[in-house]
């Protein structure tokens, strides 16, 4: 481990890690272009530290209690392991080339990680650090591998494909391919599990899939170059980022109509929610830096610098 660049420079001057103790979450922002995590207090909407990690950060997700910092590296190959209390990494686990969008299960067991040249999908064993299983996929160049919420399925996108592998997780092999048109993004579940929402960049559209079947119900034409896609505690709000629009834009899943079309920067990447759905914090890449929305009035209410070609949000 490549100790010596893990040192936060605090906005307090004189600190190596030394986070105020937070009210509000803390919002984490991997920034594949600067090599690092800028931390951000969702109360203040300022970034209180960043942490210099790795060289390609990119895909990015946290333990439920927060405790723990996960981040998908693309040129080390590797899954980081960042203890957020002290800050410092604890562990790598090695992936295979070019690992894209990680998640954690529901339950927090595992963490599946999309990795790109190798057309697989990977699951990692939080409590033992290490890669479990691997899994072929079927469209070339995966990026997300989303779990359902009764972590029974994973639904996986490909950046060259036009369709997304349904992972049946107890057989560990794709079950089923779903044509969603060209180069499927982002990807959502309804908290019930109910409905998954899929993003397809170079179609512009949403696709609605009925998990029950795993087939497209609807498809919901959406902003240019749609990508990334989060969906609200609540269920009833979908967000989908627009990158050749640099907006967002808010579906409704009653009606699965656009109802409301946010302008937020340049390339808006990958997004999250504070825990009450309150605020959504999305990456604009080529911006470097973060856009907050306010769900309520559907408002972008600031805009926060951070590193160099922001890619991925996780709050805690």
């Amino acid at each position: 481990m490549n100790l010596p660049r893990l040192l936060l420079t605090a906005a307090l001057a004189g600190c190596t890690y030394c986070l105020p103790a937070a009210a509000a979450p803390l919002a984490y922002v991997s920034n594949e272009g600067s090599a690092s995590v800028s931390v951000i207090d969702t109360a203040t909407d300022k970034v209180v530290a960043t942490l210099k990690i790795g060289e390609k950060p990119r895909g990015i997700a946290l333990s439920a209690d927060g405790a723990r910092l996960y981040l998908s590296d693309q040129t080390l190959n590797s899954l980081l392991v960042v203890d957020t209390a002290k800050g410092v990494e604890i562990a790598r686990v090695k992936l295979g080339d070019s690992p894209e969008a990680i998640y954690l299960s529901a339950d927090g067991k595992w963490i599946s990680a999309a990795i790109e040249e190798n057309d697989q999908v990977l699951l990692v064993d939080t409590a033992a650090l290490k890669v479990a299983r691997s899994m072929r996929m079927h469209g070339k160049n995966p990026e997300h591998a989303v779990f359902s919420p009764d972590g029974k399925w994973l639904y996986v996108s490909a950046e060259e494909a036009d369709s997304v592998d349904v992972v049946d997780l107890a057989k560990g092999e794709v079950i089923k391919s779903v044509k969603v048109g060209d180069r499927p993004r982002g990807i959502g579940f309804l908290p019930d599990g109910s409905r998954a929402y899929v993003a397809a960049e170079n179609a512009d559209t949403v696709n609605v899939f009925d998990t029950k079947t795993h087939d497209v119900v609807a498809r919901i034409k959406a902003g240019k170059r749609s990508n990334g896609v989060i969906v609200h505690p609540d269920g009833k709000r979908v967000f989908v980022t627009s990158g050749g629009e640099g907006s967002v834009q808010v579906i409704d899943t009653a009606s699965n109509a656009i109802v409301a079309r946010i302008a937020v920067g340049k390339r808006p990447w990958n997004m999250a929610l504070t825990p009450d759905g309150k605020k959504l914090y999305v990456a604009c890449g080529r911006s470097n830096a973060v856009a907050v929305i306010d769900t309520d009035t559907n408002a972008k209410v600031a805009e926060i610098p951070v590193g160099e070609l922001p890619w991925g949000v996780a709050i805690r």
